[in-house]
């Protein structure tokens, strides 16, 4: 009478095991990076669409100014918005006024230049910067700084 003796497999060799955590540490080695990678990318891409709305608000502010006259102050969207040279001014009644950003995204700091930085965010040269319209005929100046992003 032959005895067939079987085995039952209860899991994993350990030459398995090493192989599967040195593909799982392979693979972090390479994703990690790129994660951090596109979180920059994620402030800059921020950053650009901010640069967007402050120069858009900005053509039209003046868009409107000058369809009523020049005056010194215009309403957009029920905000009174001070206007210098037939551009908003630089200032939180001037720029911020017409951008009329997310306080929880972006915050504001007044003067010339104005500005805009990520909220949350201790990093600097992350921002958007307003100069207001000097009179000479030129349109304010607005600029994007994402190298320190």
């Amino acid at each position: 009478m032959k005895r067939s003796i079987t085995y039952k497999n209860n899991g994993f060799t350990l030459i398995e095991l090493i192989v599967v955590i040195t593909i799982i540490g392979i693979l972090a080695a390479v994703a990690i990076p790129r994660l951090s990678g596109l979180e920059r990318e994620a402030r800059i891409a921020s950053i650009q669409g901010l640069l967007g709305a402050v120069k858009s608000a900005s053509s039209l502010a003046h868009a409107t100014s000058l369809v009523q006259g020049e005056p010194a102050t215009i309403d957009m969207e029920g905000q009174t918005i001070n206007m210098v040279n037939e551009y908003p001014a630089a200032g939180a009644n001037g720029i911020a006024l017409a951008v009329a950003f997310d306080a929880i995204d972006y915050t504001f700091t007044g003067g010339n230049p104005s500005t805009f930085e990520l909220a949350g965010y201790s990093g600097s040269d992350c921002e958007v910067q307003y100069n207001a319209a000097d009179g000479t005929g030129a349109p304010p100046v607005i600029v994007a700084e994402t190298s320190g992003c």
